[in-house]
């Protein structure tokens, strides 16, 4: 009786240790008890009733993130590609989770694939290949309404290719170089005329300096002449002011005009206009001539 009742003993502590149960952090345990739902275990310590209940379900409450293979789709304008998705979600309830839908993976694929192909068929090539952010919202809001009876909460869906059929990427990158030879010669364009352009109004530039020192030099020199002009004139009036100012004689003053009649008449003129008194000058003159010889004797 002592080993048997021994025995048991060691049994009753082995099932004890058996069905006590940690459940970790970020983790959710479905209870299920004679075969229906009893509860959901949160992270800490639980000690199951052996043979009766039983863990139905480990539940992750982590974000996963699936990765679809590419899904066929035709767009509005008839061209066929492909197009594979990545879906982020998390288990927000485990007991839906474990009884809301038999296999939730494959049920998202096959969701997010008929959204996917509703939504391009709704776009043309040009605008599913620039309007991924309004396809992600699109999928997103979809998926979200209809996981939510799972437990299921969608966080983000992300387009991850979409993948042209070969001859429609031969026609884009026709496009993109023509696209980009046409820049490049517009830019070499905007280059030579600006370059035009400079040189054009260095030359006026130049021009403008050199008709500028042309001027400058002009009226250096007119006022030079100008200068020198009023310096004789002035000497003149000079000249003729001390005259005056020396009271001369008659005779003084005939002398003189003979001394200009003298001067005009030196070859180069070729009419000559003789004064009525001419005689009466020369009369003059030879009247001085003696008066400075019996000077000298």
């Amino acid at each position: 009786m002592g080993v048997f009742g021994l025995i048991i003993l060691v049994i009753i502590i082995a099932l004890l240790v058996t069905n006590i149960k940690i459940v970790p952090q970020a983790n959710a345990y479905v209870m299920e008890r004679l075969g229906a739902y009893n509860g959901t275990w949160s992270v800490g310590l639980h000690l199951k009733v052996p043979f009766i209940d039983k863990i139905a379900r480990k539940v992750s409450l982590k974000e996963h993130v699936i990765d679809f293979p590419p899904q066929p789709v035709i767009t509005k304008d008839n061209v066929t590609m492909e197009i594979d998705t990545v879906i982020y979600f998390q288990i927000t309830d485990p007991k839906l989770y474990a009884y809301g839908v038999a296999n939730p993976m494959a049920a998202i694929e096959n969701l997010t694939a008929t959204t996917l192909r509703n939504i391009i068929g709704d776009l043309e090539l040009d605008e599913s290949l620039t309007s991924r952010e309004i396809i992600n919202s699109k999928i997103r809001i979809i998926l979200d309404e209809a996981t939510d009876p799972w437990g299921i909460k969608i966080n983000r869906v992300e387009v991850k290719n979409i993948i042209p059929p070969k001859d429609i990427q031969n026609a884009m990158e026709k496009q993109m170089r023509a696209e980009r030879e046409k820049r490049e010669a517009i830019l070499r364009a905007e280059g030579d005329k600006q370059s035009k352009i400079l040189i054009a109004e260095g030359e006026k530039q130049s021009r403008i300096l050199e008709a500028e020192a042309t001027r400058e030099a002009a009226i250096r020199v007119a006022e030079g002449e100008a200068s020198a002009i009023r310096l004789v004139q002035q000497a003149k009036a000079d000249g003729i002011k001390m005259i005056v100012e020396s009271n001369p004689t008659q005779e003084v003053i005939s002398l003189q005009s003979l001394e200009a009649f003298t001067a005009a008449a030196d070859g180069q003129a070729t009419k000559m206009i003789i004064p009525s008194d001419i005689a009466g000058l020369a009369g003059l003159a030879g009247s001085l001539k003696e008066i400075v010889t019996a000077d000298k004797n």
